[in-house]
């Protein structure tokens, strides 16, 4: 049988802040502790777009090729490829094939595609963590997932709704009420900060998943009933917010951050076995909005960034 090529295409990234360009590059032999994967599909993320502009992880190493989820093959096994730095502390999955550490590696389960996989190493799993580890949902909670038609944001509404939770989804578009509904939310609100509080109030949220932050804070802080926990997972209305701390302290609210980034590897491996486990026996739903070409990889970013997407993207590495 031939030997792989040594040269592939890839995503390189060589200026923060300049569009990325797809050139070929040639791949060294795995060391010890690492193996090479011809890659399918890559998953496209806002921390890639933040990366690639510098404002996370800025004295990674330039140039280097982004992306810190795909999946393909090795040999004949499908896999995962998520974790162990990659496209932040060394070369990411954004190529034709990839030199990776044998620890990024997680089998898919049977009936998994390499497609869907795709978008499970960092958005599948952030979506489980936030609705397993930090938030614990029950059937007995009433979810308010902000953001719900989003990449992460969508996955929560459909696990929170197979653990039984009432989940009702906001967004700021008609447009995309029916994929939040077709993902198992009882109720689509369709408002923007300033009518949430009223929006939400017949719910009572126990539960918030918030993936906006900046001014759906304090309506969120105002809504959730007592003993209520609120899930921050993202910040694209804006980091900086204020609050009415006395409605905190006075309800016994808990505010839970989750940052993949410091999850360590003894948690990862196990989050993501049981995040393809979820897509595999469907509590986990994931709706790919596009599969765009290696070369549109700036595209995708200036979609996440004008908020034209439904779901996740995917970009088709092979």
């Amino acid at each position: 049988m031939p030997s792989p090529p040594s040269t592939v295409r890839a995503v390189r990234l060589h200026k923060h802040g300049e569009p990325l360009v797809v050139e070929p590059v040639e791949l060294p032999a795995p060391g010890d502790g690492e193996v090479r994967v011809e890659l399918e599909f890559g998953g496209v993320n806002p921390i890639d777009r933040y990366l690639a502009e510098g404002r996370v992880n800025p004295d990674g190493p330039l140039p280097r090729t982004p992306g810190g989820e795909a999946a393909g093959h090795i040999g004949e096994r499908p896999v995962l490829v998520a974790g162990e730095g990659l496209g932040t502390a060394r070369d990411g999955v954004w190529a034709q094939a990839a030199v990776v550490p044998e620890a990024a590696i997680v089998e898919l389960p049977d009936g998994v595609s390499t497609r869907e996989a795709a978008a499970m190493g960092i958005a599948g799993l952030t979506a489980l963590q936030c609705v397993h580890e930090l938030a614990r949902v029950t059937s007995g909670d009433r979810v308010l997932v902000l953001g719900a038609s989003g990449g992460v944001g969508s996955m929560i509404v459909s696990l929170a709704s197979a653990a039984g939770a009432t989940v009702w989804g906001q967004t700021g578009s008609q447009a995309k009420a029916a994929l939040i509904a077709e993902q198992g939310a009882q109720q689509v609100v369709i408002t923007g900060a300033d009518g949430l509080a009223e929006a939400v109030s017949s719910l009572e949220p126990s539960v918030v998943f918030d993936s906006l932050g900046g001014p759906f804070v304090a309506p969120v802080i105002e809504a959730l009933s007592a003993r209520g926990r609120l899930v921050s997972f993202g910040t694209s209305a804006g980091a900086q917010t204020s609050f009415n701390m006395q409605s905190l302290y006075r309800k016994m609210l808990s505010v839970l951050g989750y940052g993949g980034m410091q999850l360590a590897a003894e948690e990862r491996r196990p989050g993501l076995e049981a995040t393809l486990e979820a897509l595999r026996d469907g509590s986990l739903r994931v709706r790919i909005d596009s599969v765009l070409a290696l070369d549109e990889v700036n595209e995708a970013f200036e979609r996440l960034a004008a908020r034209r997407v439904q779901g996740n993207l995917v970009l088709d590495l092979s």
